[in-house]
């Protein structure tokens, strides 16, 4: 533990307790980061905690609501006054879940408060996270900060309206961190998942559902909330000292291709060779 890539620093991960941010959790724990978990649930970042703490690292779970700004200055002060730093954070935290996105829906059906719902806890809950953990970086020497956006940055969805829009938004944040206190020690990079199987992806999306989204991925299987953690850990951690102000898209290679490579892969077509069938003649237009 104290050889890991994340020796010696002190983490904040919100939206903590399932999912990528319990998993992005375990694993800085795992390689050497004192960790505060922060939910909205509180006891379930409790048994997050708990069982970092079992397996022999360091975690204080605080229940925390993102989208206020006072637990957020609370969230990272708590960082300082139980382990004396705080040189890295993973914000996560978002409206997730078939009940919770239930009312994201397309633009002309979309009610102002669920727009107002997901930006706030997934923007303004960014936004207050770094406002709160810059200074406190810069005044132990620097720090990164890893934003969690969505491959919903680059494409539009049939619905997630606000959910897609606060994607966006978040990496357009990312940058504009990067740029502001680059020069005093502070990087600020995120990750962008594609469908990952959280317990949230898959109450919110049947099997049938989730195999036809898979068949986008250009690698043969779906994502897991490791994947996205182990993103988070190189960016959080010095191997990635030079790196900031990027975007990483942990999406199975959703987004790499032209549309119609999944539909001719899943139809046993091919995407090399010629354009025109053996018997088609090249008309000129």
């Amino acid at each position: 533990m104290m050889d890991g890539r994340v020796a010696g620093k002190v983490a904040v991960v919100t939206g903590a307790a399932s999912g990528i941010g319990r998993a992005s959790a375990e694993l800085l724990a795992r390689e050497g980061a004192a960790v505060v978990l922060a939910d909205i649930d509180g006891a379930a970042a409790e048994d997050s905690a708990s069982a970092i703490e079992e397996s022999g690292g360091w975690a204080l779970a605080v229940a925390a609501d993102v989208s206020d700004p006072a637990h957020a200055e609370r969230l990272m002060h708590a960082a300082v006054e139980a382990f004396g730093r705080l040189d890295i954070v993973h914000n996560n935290a978002a409206v997730t879940g078939a009940a919770a996105q239930g009312g994201d829906r397309p633009v002309t059906e979309l009610d102002l408060d669920d727009w107002h719902r997901s930006l706030s806890v997934s923007l303004d809950g960014h936004l207050l996270a770094c406002r709160h953990a810059v200074p406190l970086m810069i005044a132990g020497g620097g720090g990164s900060i890893v934003n969690t956006a969505s491959a919903g940055a680059w494409a539009g969805d049939r619905g997630d309206t606000a959910a897609t829009a606060a994607a966006g938004a978040i990496v357009s944040l990312t940058r504009s961190v990067a740029t502001q206190y680059g020069k005093q020690g502070i990087r600020c990079n995120a990750v962008a998942p594609g469908v990952i199987l959280t317990t949230a992806a898959t109450s919110r999306w049947s099997p049938r559902e989730l195999d036809v989204m898979s068949q986008s991925n250009l690698l043969p299987r779906h994502g897991q909330p490791v994947d996205v953690a182990n993103a988070v850990l190189f960016l959080a951690s010095d191997k990635a000292s030079f790196v900031t102000g990027l975007t990483i898209r942990v999406d199975g290679g959703h987004l790499a291709h032209l549309p119609h490579y999944a539909h001719l892969m899943a139809t046993g077509g091919t995407t090399t060779g010629s354009r025109q069938g053996p018997t088609e003649k090249a008309e000129v237009q």
